[in-house]
């Protein structure tokens, strides 16, 4: 019988190109394995960053792609909670789980292998027809979650961690996010959903500020410049805020979320700074005023909160209020170049929708 052909978007990292392509696809699950009709494969920042160079993935050429929703095609015989057929989204991160780290429950955080076996990064991934997962990552989507909204799961249960991590928060705070790409909108779109109403968004790009004004969330979220956040401090010296969430990475917005802290405010650090960048906050500040300052890496057993999340918030979730661009899998140069030039927050790959 001849093999399944299928089309893959397949990454070099010696050349640092991305290439459409045809590839076998995956058959004959193991017993502890999925395989998955792939509906959409999502891009994410760290996907950009592998393109880049700037962050460790596999050696040899692999299908990209760790945001995913698809439809089961295979399952194997000790797989009992899917079926073929079933709506589905995808944990794509593995760690060792058996450091002190994992087993202490911050597998996140391992330092063994933060990487390993990771789907879409160390194994092939999703932008392709199919592809193979082992069964524990993999997540049954109630009938409200489309396939389309189920990608988007990946991404928000890294913002159900924020959440976690920032916990508790009072509900009356003023909330500050800083960076205004998918993870900001998300950020923005769950606080107001939790019933937020005092929320800033900071953006230096225009183009990106513009998307989020789509987001329809009323007065109670306000779209600003960091210019325009700066008047608004210089305006008012009591001004601040309570919480701060850095979706960008990039030291000045750091420090402008730290400098707006109130008195037990906390800034979480959510966007991907470059390793050896360095960020100044002040000592007395933290002790004066008892700041926090956190950190936020990748979803520890936050899935089943995504889920949550986007069948909750699906109707906030529409791809244009989020500015999500569409693309087939022919279609990587164009959406690539999108994603750079910021007319969209996020590139999402419709493959078999």
């Amino acid at each position: 019988m001849a093999p399944l052909i299928m089309e893959a978007v397949q990454f070099d990292p010696k050349a640092l190109q991305l290439k459409h392509t045809k590839l076998e696809a995956p058959t004959g699950a193991d017993k502890n394995e999925v395989i998955l009709k792939i509906a959409y494969a999502g891009v994410c920042g760290t996907d950009v960053h592998i393109i880049e160079g700037r962050v460790p993935c596999k050696s040899t050429p692999f299908v990209m792609g760790h945001e995913m929703s698809a439809v089961v095609a295979e399952v194997g015989s000790n797989v009992f909670h899917v079926s073929v057929g079933d709506h589905v989204a995808v944990d794509p991160n593995r760690t060792c789980h058996t450091c002190n780290v994992c087993t202490s429950g911050m597998y996140n955080a391992c330092q063994i292998s933060p990487t390993r076996d990771t789907i879409g990064i160390m194994r092939d991934g999703a932008m392709a027809q199919y592809c193979r997962v082992p069964a524990d990552q993999v997540y049954k989507l109630p009938k409200e979650i489309s396939l389309r909204q189920g990608v988007l799961c990946e991404p928000m249960s890294c913002v159900a961690h924020c959440w976690d991590r920032l916990s508790p928060v009072p509900m009356g705070s003023t909330i500050l996010v800083t960076g205004a790409g998918i993870i900001g909108n998300l950020c923005v779109a769950s606080a107001y959903y939790m019933g937020f109403r005092d929320i800033i968004l900071s953006e230096p790009s225009e183009g990106r500020r513009a998307i989020s004004s789509r987001l329809g969330l009323g007065d109670g979220v306000k779209v600003v410049s960091p210019d325009e956040l700066k008047a608004m401090r210089a305006s008012d010296p009591s001004f601040g805020v309570d919480v701060a969430i850095d979706a960008s990475g990039a030291v000045p917005a750091l420090e402008a979320g730290f400098e707006l802290l109130k008195p037990g405010g906390k800034l979480i650090v959510f966007g991907i700074a470059a390793p050896d960048v360095k960020m100044r906050i002040s000592p007395y500040d933290v002790y004066k005023k008892e700041l926090t300052v956190l950190g936020n890496t990748m979803n520890p057993y936050t899935f089943n909160k995504s889920i949550g999340f986007v069948s909750g918030m699906k109707d906030m979730l529409a791809y244009e209020k989020l500015g999500i661009g569409t693309f087939k899998l022919s279609q990587y140069k164009e959406a690539m170049e999108q994603l750079k030039k910021g007319t969209i927050s996020k590139a999402v790959f419709e493959v078999s929708a």
